[in-house]
């Protein structure tokens, strides 16, 4: 009876480790390009005030993303 087991090589495994922080890099720098926008930090502070501020300012909940976006998107 034949037994056949797969042992990746280190070059292999070195190989897929440097692809997956290749991409991991990306998705970290991609993430923080959209947490510097100025957008994404208005969305933040307009979330963090409670439903009277957001009345205080015309605003609902739901309408925080249409209002910060408004120019770029017509929804």
């Amino acid at each position: 009876m034949a037994d056949i087991s797969f042992h990746p090589t280190h070059v292999a495994q070195d190989a897929l480790s440097s692809i997956k922080n290749l991409f991991a890099q990306i998705g970290h720098g991609l993430v923080a390009m959209g947490e510097n926008s100025s957008r994404y930090r208005r969305l933040t502070a307009l979330n963090r005030l409670s439903d009277a501020q957001l009345a205080e300012r015309g605003l609902k909940r739901e309408d925080i993303v249409r209002h910060v976006f408004a120019d770029v998107f017509y929804v």
